[in-house]
């Protein structure tokens, strides 16, 4: 008798059991996704990491291509004080030597500039009486402006400025009239 009440007790758990483990397993089938869904899934998973790929690749040859402009960058600094140095030569020169040493400075100047220019130096041109630019200038110092049109312009221009592709490289030095 024993056992048969145990039987019981245990067939009875079971049927509880059971009716709670068939909704589950019915909640578990409605959440499952369809074939469908997971392509779906898929697909948009697919065209999100093609699209991350496709940006990679277009940054990266755009690093690249900035780096082969501006990989001289620092031998273009450097040299433009030997620029310098060769156009307060022609200066002197001009003022004081003869006609032939005179061409031959030009023609090694000229040389080296276009040199220079070949590998993408640009002079800026800059001129007395310019606007004030403060993203291609750099003011030296203030002086009272001779005339009333150069106030807050530029009134004379000490050092040339030079741009690498897109990029300045030497703020051109001026001094400004206020």
């Amino acid at each position: 008798m024993e056992n048969q009440d145990i039987n019981e007790e245990n067939i009875n758990n079971q049927e509880e059991i059971n009716p709670q483990t068939e909704t589950t397993t019915e909640e578990n089938v409605t959440e499952t996704p369809t074939a469908e869904e997971l392509l779906a899934v898929e697909k948009d998973r697919y065209i999100r990491l093609y699209a991350e790929f496709e940006n990679y690749k277009k940054r990266t040859s755009k690093e690249k291509i900035e780096f082969f402009t501006y990989a001289n960058q620092e031998m273009m600094v450097s040299m433009l004080g030997v620029l310098d140095d060769f156009e307060r030569a022609l200066k002197e020169i001009a003022k004081n030597g003869n006609e032939a040493d005179l061409q031959g400075v030009e023609l090694i100047y000229n040389k080296f500039k276009n040199k220079l220019t070949e590998k993408g130096l640009k002079i800026m041109e800059v001129r007395a009486g310019d606007n004030f630019n403060v993203d291609y200038h750099e003011a030296i110092t203030q002086i009272p402006s001779p005339s009333e049109e150069l106030k807050g312009k530029i009134v004379d221009v000490i050092e040339t400025g030079y741009t690498l592709g897109d990029k300045v490289i030497r703020f051109a030095k001026v001094v400004t009239g206020n």
